[in-house]
């Protein structure tokens, strides 16, 4: 129990690590969105589509950075979400037997 609760500990603080890092690449373009938890392709853009590196390199390249931040916050999130499951299973075990 103590091990999970330390666990869950190292692994909020490492998401609020990458929200710093989302709220980051938000305030680097307009275009990206104020949102933490969209994926930046969900936003419609201003002027034309940039769907390559042709259109638009620096905001496609700043876009694609955002997207694997994005998806790492929720891959925390999921083994956060898990491992709660299971420190909050001990809890009951210890409490109730």
């Amino acid at each position: 129990m103590i091990l999970g609760t330390i666990f869950l500990i190292i692994l909020y603080l490492i998401l609020r690590y990458t929200l710093a890092w989302i709220s980051y690449y938000n305030n680097l373009d307009s275009r990206l969105g104020d949102s933490t938890w969209r994926f930046t392709y969900d936003y419609p853009v201003i002027g034309e589509r940039d769907i390559s590196d042709l259109d638009d390199k620096e905001f496609v390249r700043l876009r694609r950075k955002k997207n694997k931040i994005i998806l790492i916050m929720y891959a925390i999130t999921l083994i956060m979400f898990i491992a709660s499951m299971g420190v909050l299973s001990k809890f009951l075990l210890f409490f109730f037997s």
